[in-house]
């Protein structure tokens, strides 16, 4: 259950608008994401650029109904949830992008894209945060963020899941 900024009433994880934005092609979070998100029948758009989230994405996971934007605002239309992920910069040699600084033009999630294109969207990022660049500040630590839960219980998932490979789990 997750509670949208506008609404205190909570809202299940289930038939929900998902939008991925970053670089998809190098994260493994997106390929979780996709999955998990397929499997309880929510819609996932992949935005970015065509170097970072290539059409076949759309191909690979035609199954699961996965649709891929290289416009950020279309691509957060009507989203409920944005996982906004990390600009691998160690990746940036191979020139995925022309610059940073365009890439953040075109793709950074600012409070002014949500307002107009997903007004009760909250934010998730897997972390750590490039502020100005994947997503503005305001947004990451703001009041429609859920970036700290996310850290804080994925730690302790983590935890679980290590203790449930070491005691070996029924």
């Amino acid at each position: 259950l997750y509670y949208n900024s506008s609404s205190s009433k909570p809202h299940g994880i289930e038939g929900l608008n998902i939008a991925i934005v970053g670089d998809i092609l190098h994260s493994r979070v997106a390929r979780s994401n996709i999955l998990l998100h397929g499997a309880l029948g929510n819609k996932v758009t992949l935005v970015g650029p065509p170097t970072l989230a290539p059409p076949l994405f759309e191909d690979a996971y035609r199954d699961l109904g996965v649709k891929v934007s290289h416009n950020l605002r279309e691509g957060l239309e009507g989203a409920d949830v944005v996982i906004c992920l990390r600009m691998q910069f160690e990746r940036q040699s191979e020139f995925f992008v022309p610059s940073i600084r365009e890439y953040s033009r075109e793709f950074c999630v600012t409070e002014e894209v949500l307002s107009s294109c997903c007004p009760d969207a909250v934010i998730l990022h897997p972390g750590p945060v490039n502020r100005g660049i994947e997503v503005a500040s305001d947004v990451a630590f703001g009041p429609r963020s859920l970036v700290r839960d996310q850290v804080k219980n994925g730690v302790a998932l983590r935890m679980a899941v290590l203790f449930w490979l070491v005691v070996g789990g029924n």
